[in-house]
């Protein structure tokens, strides 16, 4: 008779494992977190939370506050800042998302993709400006956003169909939750160029966005207007928005396509 399997024990974690597990315990809704809160949002021992957290503050990923709940530290934005992906799209960009902002002094928001998530890199706000979720480095699912629905548009269409497949979360009642309503959506996208997210957030915004091209013609970012859902004039916004797309597309070195000659005999002339 053999001997009873043994239970199986969980691989221990790794150093570099618990490290990660304590910086990833914050989020858009968890910026500042207590010694206790790091420790259950990693899933570590009190003991060992402490001393990892001790040894990120005194690197600078992490800083403590008057209060004794620690912030994400300065040096973690000064490597984030180093980032190719957003560091040359943002000072390409900049210029662009400066006019745009001064020709209607509402918000503007330049984002990429990450994952299943759109992920903003700047934004551009006056204090008249609508409120919103959104600020550098937040996260928010591709389907409920103007930037993130312009990116869903112009991805794989494996990332679409799984997309859609795996259930839509809804922020308000006008979420658009339904796979089918969001495919003809970003066929719409595609055709037009220009993605509309109509209270989809909050109940009271509107947000235009066009996409970013790189040197190749792909999309590698789209840019933003939100405003107020109440005096959103839409069609005034949609070329003040394409035309930013295309001057940070240029700026990257995209050149579009020229235009086909008609076919058919030439004229005489």
């Amino acid at each position: 008779m053999g001997r009873p399997a043994l239970p199986r024990v969980p691989a221990p974690r790794s150093a570099s494992d618990r490290l990660l597990a304590v910086l990833g315990a914050f989020d858009q809704d968890h910026p500042a977190l207590t010694l206790t809160d790091l420790a259950r949002r990693a899933a570590l021992p009190p003991a060992t939370a402490h001393r990892l957290v001790g040894a990120l503050a005194g690197w600078g990923a992490l800083e403590r506050d008057e209060a004794g709940r620690y912030h994400v530290g300065l040096r973690l934005w000064e490597l984030a800042a180093l980032a190719p992906r957003g560091l040359g799209l943002r000072q390409a960009a900049l210029p662009f998302l400066e006019d745009l902002y001064e020709a209607t002094h509402e918000n503007v928001h330049l984002a990429v993709r990450d994952g299943r998530d759109v992920v903003y890199i700047e934004r551009l706000s006056g204090r008249g400006a609508v409120g919103v979720h959104s600020r550098v480095g937040a996260r928010w699912p591709l389907h409920a956003t103007g930037v993130g629905l312009v990116l869903l548009a112009h991805g794989e269409r494996d990332l679409q169909d799984g997309y859609a497949a795996e259930g839509l979360a809804a922020f308000t009642p006008y979420t658009v939750t339904d796979p089918g309503r969001l495919r003809g959506m970003l066929a719409e996208v595609r055709r037009s160029g220009i993605a509309v997210s109509d209270r989809q957030i909050t109940d009271d915004a509107l947000s235009v966005a066009a996409p970013v091209r790189g040197p190749h013609g792909d999309v590698v970012a789209a840019v933003s207007l939100v405003v107020p859902v109440a005096d959103a004039r839409t069609p005034a916004l949609v070329p003040a928005v394409r035309l930013a797309g295309r001057g940070i597309s240029r700026a990257l070195g995209w050149r579009p396509d020229p235009p086909s000659a008609p076919s058919g005999p030439a004229a005489s002339v």
